[in-house]
């Protein structure tokens, strides 16, 4: 979930077709908190390694989601779960030709029903990153990818937000059961990448 994440496309003709229909569902629903492009290429690489299972939290109109898809290999399962009730339906309308792809209504914690994952994307407004953290041992398969967007480029260590410790971002650091690391998708854009240990 990124504010003003929408009004990021500006040339929907360039982007893959999932993608487009999603930005123009959430333009639609005015619906302005979409993953940036930026992001969604991450996803798009990320979700073409997975091999099992792909779970997501936030779904909101479905952009971040339609980048999994667009990524995907064939067979992949993907699961995303959304909590307000209004999206759900015009997000399953949205891509309802499409196979293995289940959109729930509910919390992130629905998720525990369809892992273990091979890739588990933590979206939306703290759904999974904040409070009572997902479990990446309940969630990820071994060696399996967990990402943590919309983030601010780390700057300094240990990291703060709002002059406070930033104990969203490091939970993930010290986790004993990931590796961790940051990617800079732009200036103001950053995302944690995290491996399963073995």
């Amino acid at each position: 979930m990124s504010v003003r994440g929408t009004d990021s496309y500006t040339d929907t003709d360039r982007l893959p077709e999932p993608v487009a229909r999603a930005v123009a569902l959430a333009r639609r629903a005015g619906f302005e908190k979409s993953c940036r492009p930026e992001q969604g290429r991450l996803l798009q690489a990320l979700a073409a390694g997975a091999t099992g299972a792909v779970g997501e939290t936030g779904t909101g109109c479905g952009v971040g989601l339609a980048w999994l898809l667009a990524g995907r290999r064939p067979g992949t399962r993907i699961v995303s779960v959304e909590r307000e009730a209004r999206l759900v339906g015009p997000v399953r309308e949205l891509f309802a030709d499409v196979p293995d792809l289940e959109i729930v209504h509910g919390d992130w914690t629905l998720l525990h029903g369809h892992g273990p994952f091979d890739l588990l994307v933590l979206d939306g407004g703290g759904n999974g990153k904040q409070t009572a953290p997902a479990d990446p041992e309940l969630l990820l398969t071994p060696g399996g990818t967990l990402v943590v967007d919309d983030l601010t480029p780390l700057t300094a260590w240990p990291p703060t937000h709002a002059d406070r410790p930033d104990t969203a971002r490091t939970h993930w650091y010290a986790h004993p059961s990931l590796l961790t690391t940051e990617v800079r998708l732009a200036p103001d854009l950053a995302t944690l990448l995290a491996t399963r240990r073995p």
